[in-house]
C-alpha cells in the first residue's frame, strides 16, 4: 500500500501538461480545489470530473496508475463517508440500532467522498507532471511579492519542495524496514486494529533515524555547494510564459466560469440539478 501513494512522485513522460509552466499547474490546482467546493449540484460534479479526466488524458499518465494511488486513502475516505452518513441530522430513511441514515446525510456523504477523490487525483496530477525543482521555482515566483515584506520566500519554497520530495523517499524507506522486520518474524497484518498499531511501533525508531540521517546528508551536500539562501541566486532555466501557458490560463478561466454558472443555475433550479 505504501508504494501506491502517488502524491510527491514524478512520472516522466512527454505531454503537454509536462511542458506547461509549473506556475500554471500550481494555480490550476488551487483553482480546481476551489471549484470542487464551489459546485453543489450533480451537473457541477460532472463538469469537474470531465475536466479532471481530460487533464489526465493530456498528461499521458496511465489512468490505472492514478487509481492505484487512491488505495492509500481508502481508510480516510471510508471514515469521512461514514461520519457524514450517520452523523448528519435530517429526514431518516433507514436505521440500524442507534445509527440513523438521513437523506441529507446520504447526499452530503456522496458529495464529500466525490470531492475527496477528485481532490487527491488533482493534487497527484500536479506532482506527477512537475519536478521538485520546477515546483520550488514556481512557488518562489508566485510568492515573489512577499519579498517586499521581508518574507523568506526562497527558503519557504525550498522547505516545501524538500518536504514534498521526501514523501516517496520515506515511503520507500518504510517499505524496506517493514520487509526487513517481517523477515525477522514480525507480523503487521494479523490481529486487531490496536494490535496492528502496536506492531508498527518498532518501525518508528529506524524510520526516524533514517530520516535524520538523510536530512543531515542533504544539509552537508548543500553546505558543500556553498548554499546560503535565495539572496543573489540565479536560475539555469528561468521560468518564461509561452503561448501554451496563456492558452491554459484561458481554459482555466473558462472552466471556473462554467462552475460558477452551474452553481447559479443550481440555486435557481434546485429541483433540477441539485444532488
Amino acid at each position: 500500500m505504501l508504494r501506491d501513494m502517488t502524491i510527491g512522485q514524478y512520472y516522466q513522460t512527454d505531454s503537454i501538461l509536462h511542458r506547461l509552466d509549473p506556475r500554471v499547474k500550481i494555480v490550476a490546482t488551487f483553482v480546481y480545489i476551489i471549484s470542487l467546493f464551489l459546485v453543489n449540484s450533480f451537473g457541477g460534479y460532472i463538469i469537474a470530473a470531465c475536466f479532471l479526466i481530460a487533464m489526465i488524458l493530456l498528461s499521458h499518465v496511465p489512468f490505472s496508475y492514478m487509481i492505484r494511488g487512491m488505495r492509500s486513502i481508502v481508510f480516510l475516505l471510508l471514515i469521512t463517508v461514514l461520519f457524514n452518513l450517520f452523523l448528519t441530522p435530517g429526514e431518516v430513511i433507514a436505521q440500524f440500532w442507534k445509527l440513523k441514515i438521513t437523506r441529507e446525510g446520504l447526499a452530503f456523504s456522496i458529495k464529500m467522498g466525490t470531492r475527496l477523490i477528485m481532490l487527491i487525483l488533482g493534487c497527484s496530477l500536479m506532482t506527477l507532471t512537475t519536478t521538485p525543482n520546477q515546483l520550488t521555482d514556481a512557488i518562489e515566483s508566485l510568492l515573489g511579492p512577499l519579498k517586499k515584506l521581508h518574507v523568506p520566500v526562497h527558503e519557504i519554497a525550498m522547505m516545501m519542495s524538500i518536504a514534498l520530495r521526501f514523501i516517496p523517499i520515506l515511503l520507500e524507506e518504510t517499505d524496506k524496514i517493514m520487509k526487513a522486520q517481517m523477515a525477522r518474524g514480525a507480523d503487521f497484518e494479523s490481529g486487531s486494529l490496536m494490535q496492528r498499531m502496536k506492531n508498527l511501533v518498532p518501525l518508528l525508531v529506524p524510520l526516524f533515524i533514517s530520516a535524520f540521517r538523510r536530512a543531515n546528508d542533504l544539509a552537508m551536500a548543500m553546505e558543500a555547494r556553498c548554499y546560503h539562501g535565495g539572496e543573489g541566486r540565479t536560475r539555469m532555466k528561468p521560468l518564461i510564459y509561452r503561448k501554451r501557458d496563456y492558452a491554459a490560463y484561458a481554459v482555466l478561466i473558462a472552466f471556473l466560469g462554467v462552475c460558477i454558472l452551474s452553481r447559479v443555475l443550481a440555486s435557481q433550479m434546485p429541483g433540477l440539478l441539485r444532488m
